[in-house]
Parts: C-alpha cells; sequence; structure tokens
C-alpha cells in the first residue's frame, strides 16, 4: 500500500519544483533624473525648461500673435483713440464751418453798410446794421451828421484789409477794418460786428485817414 500523502508544510518546497523567482527592484535613479517626463516634447528625461523658456506654442496661437485677450485690449484701445481723432476731426470741421459762416457774415454786413453810407442812405444804414445797444450810446441825427462830414459820393470804393472773427458760448464776433478810397482822400474805417444769430453793429469808426 502506498503511504498517505503527508500534509503541505510550509517552508518545505517539492524536490522537483523550481524555486520563486525574487521581485523585481526598481533601477536605481542617477542623481538628477526623475521618473516620467515633465518637460515639453523632445526634452530627455529629468530636463526642464530654463528661466524665462517656455514650451512651443500650441497649434491654437501663431508664433510672435499676442493671445486674444490682448487683442481684444489693444482693439479697445485702438477704438478709443480712433473715436477721440474722429471727435477731434468733427470739432474742428463744426468750428471751422461756424467761423466760415460768421466770416462770410461780417463781409457781407460790411459790404453792405458801407455802401449805403457811401450813397447817402445813412439813416436806413442806422436802422438795419447798428445794435440797439449802439444806438443808445449813438443818436441818428449825431450818425448822419458824422457820415455826412466824410463827403463820400459815388466814386468811392471800400476796400477789407483785414477781418477777423471769433466764437465763445455760441456768441460769434468779427472784427472789420479797411479802408475807403474816394477821388483823392481816402477814410478809414473800423468795425465790429456780434451776434449769435445774426450779427449787428456794437462799435464803428469812420474818419478821415491821416
Amino acid at each position: 500500500m502506498s503511504n498517505p500523502q503527508e500534509p503541505y508544510q510550509p517552508g518545505h518546497a517539492d524536490a522537483g519544483a523550481r524555486p520563486a523567482a525574487p521581485p523585481r527592484q526598481a533601477p536605481a535613479q542617477q542623481p538628477g533624473q526623475y521618473a516620467g517626463q515633465f518637460g515639453a516634447p523632445g526634452q530627455q528625461p529629468g530636463q526642464f525648461n530654463a528661466p524665462g523658456q517656455y514650451p512651443d506654442p500650441t497649434p491654437f496661437g501663431l508664433p510672435g500673435q499676442p493671445p486674444a485677450k490682448d487683442r481684444k485690449k489693444l482693439w479697445i484701445i485702438l477704438g478709443i483713440v480712433g473715436g477721440v481723432v474722429l471727435l477731434a476731426i468733427v470739432g474742428i470741421i463744426v468750428l471751422f464751418n461756424v467761423l466760415g459762416g460768421a466770416t462770410n457774415q461780417a463781409r457781407g454786413l460790411a459790404d453792405g453798410f458801407t455802401k449805403l453810407v457811401i450813397a447817402g442812405d445813412s439813416s436806413q444804414a442806422y436802422d438795419d446794421y447798428l445794435d440797439p445797444a449802439l444806438q443808445e450810446q449813438l443818436s441818428k441825427e449825431d450818425f448822419i451828421a458824422g457820415v455826412e462830414s466824410l463827403e463820400m459820393d459815388e466814386t468811392c470804393e471800400p476796400a477789407y484789409n483785414d477781418l477777423k472773427v471769433s466764437s465763445e458760448n455760441g456768441n460769434n464776433a468779427a472784427d472789420i477794418a479797411g479802408v475807403i478810397t474816394c477821388d483823392g482822400r481816402q477814410v478809414d474805417l473800423a468795425y465790429r460786428f456780434e451776434g449769435t444769430d445774426e450779427l449787428k453793429m456794437t462799435n464803428i469808426k469812420l474818419r478821415p485817414k491821416a
């Protein structure tokens, strides 16, 4: 009869069995190496980017282009600057039109007034062109008498040598200076017109040229 098998005893291996393989140990790491790759693609293990250096840009950005947020800020700044420039241009155009209109109006008023006094229509010139404040200072009788003393006639021709216009708080002003040349003599003239929509003469000088 065969002997019954003895129970399994720990620590005893069968004579014909192969011994168990020893557990594998991780290879020793050299100084400066780290497990895994944390650097940019193409870098060797243990290598890191130097300070100030960054990996190549991703496919969502091109080299040399600012990020989307920076581009948005740039467009906002450019928009603000463009708006300021546009407003400045519009302001200059408006001012130019206002002053240009005032200049043309003042020249027309000065020419119309001067032609009336030369023709002897001093009463109409007084009523149509002088500001009420100037009329209070200069009566119509004194005005007519002063114009008649200049002895101007149809040979007289006005020339306006200086015309300056200004605008402040909606009030326009024009200063006009020149000379009226008659047959063998000259008369100096100086007018000032002021107003908002309609300019009126607020100051006048007519006297023989020295």
